[in-house]
């Protein structure tokens, strides 16, 4: 199920829309790296590409990091 999310981003309050599974990979990854949810999201958010959308962003942040095995951060 898709559902919307919001973060605050360099003082900015954004929402996002990502399925359950790509939410919960992005736990598991800011768990991993010991930083917070909203700390990856912020990092990811800083080096996307320009005509990206975040929900976009943060679906590749994982699909790159489920392709390294998991063991390294995109």
């Amino acid at each position: 199920m898709i559902r919307k999310h919001s973060a605050t981003l360099h003082g900015h309050r954004t929402s996002f829309s990502l399925e359950d599974e790509f939410w919960a990979e992005l736990k598991t990854i800011a768990a991993g790296r010991s930083m917070s949810l909203a700390a990856l999201i912020s990092e990811i958010d800083d080096h996307r590409q320009p005509d990206s959308n975040l929900s976009s962003a943060l679906r590749l942040h994982v699909l790159s990091w489920a392709k390294a095995g998991g063991s390294r951060q995109p």
